[in-house]
């Protein structure tokens, strides 16, 4: 089945009944042979079989790296929604039934021709009666219904070939799936949408070189938006933009700056900011399509900034303090593993200058090590490196010279003390200092105590090996081959003695129990021996 024919099926999915599209579900897993595991290739040919819908899907679940292994998030990013157009006149009664009147009486005119068509909604240009040049974005029809049902027929399909329990890495799928159908509600409100432009526009109101679309709210609705058309340059047309007289390292340089920005001190961020999503016009960037967009808190914000600097400065001890303080471990922590890899990954990147860093790259390593240790950051971090890797991709085809890496460590590093408390924190350091100095008086008192005890022999010292488990395993699995060696040898001696006696029955002129003896002996001995060969 071809791509362009599943996104022309899903267009149909309405008239289908739910138990012909539960089968088709289960086709296309079975098809797929999903019981024998699912590689990142093969679940994204599994989500183009199943439908645009579910390509929405995969390219929401390629921006969360905090849930879904890397390889996964970068073969999922390759998914692309091409899907056939709604006719024009469907476009139009989406219009009319929002403002309940006829879209003639809000437009002076709208193209036939969308200038883009997706999964939930496509694009189109329009005038509005005081001759404003505008763009709609029209959702279709029926796709919330069509997505939610599409879920849950989807979670009924893999019960019912016995997958609820797919694992894909170390997720429970049915759970992935239940965090991309909120993030996908969110994205299919306009509203919403329109409040982030808004917010954005606010945070950036003194950033002379930045602008968003201006929203047309007495014309926006959950299903319908309109915004200012933006007649701009893409920003990787780097021929059009050298022709206009654009210095391109200068574009490259504010973008950086620009997302930094979003990320440090607004901690509002654009969480898609690949090339379509980017355009120059008169002198300013213009940021495209916030539908996706990421939040990040002032404490997650002071962890990002402190873990940055720890990367660039390669602390260590800095970047383990910082992790083991979040709330968000899961399991007992082995610190000298930690320890370990986080040395070897900051060594590898030790001798590289800034131009050869990429922070995306290296937050998705650091990620996958604390996945590896059962930390996990907070969402609003782990969302931001997907889309740092494609800011860094667009940086990359713009101006490489421009590093992004130097550009987050420059700002962090001048604006380290930003955001913070210092009224808050002068009274938090005026208790601790009380209570350290409480503690030194009663230093000396302690101390005399101790010796006293230790004179008197009764000094106990309790120690706690951290990840003592495994090694105890080890030990376990040795005495027990141990054992099962002596016993292999007292068989062997046994079976001896018994053969020299006139024991009956025999066999060959042997004592059957003798020769019973020798058999479980080589059995063991067999068995041992493969046990100790197979290990590496």
């Amino acid at each position: 089945m071809s791509k362009g024919t599943t996104v022309e099926n899903n267009q149909k999915d309405g008239s289908k009944s739910n138990a012909a599209r539960l089968m088709e579900m289960v086709r296309a897993l079975k098809r797929h042979d999903v019981i024998h595991g699912v590689s990142p290739e093969k679940l994204k040919l599994i989500l183009e079989d199943l439908g645009s819908t579910y390509v929405k899907l995969g390219q929401l679940m390629s921006m969360r790296t905090d849930m879904l292994p890397k390889e996964y998030c970068n073969v999922l990013a390759e998914l692309r929604t091409d899907v056939k157009p709604m006719p024009y006149e469907e476009m139009l009664r989406v219009i009319e039934t929002e403002h309940g009147v006829r879209a003639e009486e809000l437009f002076l005119e709208i193209s036939q021709k969308s200038v883009g068509s997706a999964s939930i909604a496509q694009v189109h240009k329009a005038f509005l009666k005081n001759g404003k040049t505008v763009v709609l974005k029209v959702q279709r029809p029926g796709i919330y219904q069509t997505m939610e049902r599409d879920i849950q027929l989807l979670k009924k399909a893999l019960a019912l070939i016995k997958l609820m329990k797919l694992k894909v890495g170390s997720i429970d799928f049915k759970m992935f799936i239940d965090e991309m159908w909120a993030t996908a509600q969110q994205e299919m409100n306009f509203i919403a949408e329109a409040d982030y432009i808004q917010e954005f526009t606010d945070l950036n109101a003194d950033v002379s070189y930045v602008s968003f679309p201006q929203v047309e709210r007495h014309l926006t609705t959950p299903r319908v938006l309109v915004m200012e058309y933006i007649d701009g340059i893409q920003i990787d047309n780097l021929e059009k933009l050298k022709t206009l007289g654009y210095d391109i390292n200068e574009i490259g340089i504010k973008l950086a700056e620009n997302y930094v920005k979003q990320i440090v001190d607004d901690g509002l961020f654009h969480a898609d900011p690949h090339p379509g999503n980017i355009y120059i016009r008169d002198g300013k960037i213009v940021w495209l399509d916030l539908g996706m967009v990421g939040r990040i808190n002032n404490r997650d914000r002071m962890l990002l900034k402190k873990t940055i600097l720890a990367i660039v400065q390669h602390n260590i001890e800095g970047l383990i303090e910082i992790f083991l303080a979040l709330d968000t471990i899961k399991g007992k922590v082995d610190h000298t593993k930690l320890y370990e890899d986080l040395e070897s990954l900051l060594a590898r990147y030790g001798d590289m200058d800034f131009a050869g860093l990429h922070l995306g790259q290296i937050m998705e390593e650091v990620m996958d090590i604390l996945v590896f240790h059962q930390i996990s950051l907070p969402a609003g971090i782990s969302m931001l490196g997907r889309g740092i890797v494609t800011i860094e991709g667009v940086l990359a085809v713009l101006s490489p010279q421009v590093n992004f890496v130097q550009v987050m460590a420059n700002h962090i590093s001048g604006n380290i003390f930003k955001g913070i408390d210092f009224k808050q924190e002068m009274l938090s350091t005026a208790i601790a200092l009380n209570g350290f100095t409480k503690n030194m008086l009663a230093l000396p008192e302690q101390f005399s105590n101790v010796l006293k005890i230790a004179l008197r022999g009764q000094t106990k010292i309790n120690i706690d090996l951290t990840s003592a488990d495994e090694p105890a395993r080890r030990a376990d699995r040795m005495i027990d081959k141990l054992v099962i060696s002596i016993v292999c040898a007292s068989v062997i001696i046994g079976s001896s003695i018994v053969c020299t006696t006139g024991l009956t029955p025999r066999w060959f002129s042997t004592p059957v129990l003798g020769l019973a003896g020798y058999i479980i002996a080589f059995l063991l001995a067999g068995w041992l021996f493969a046990k100790i060969l197979s290990k590496k």
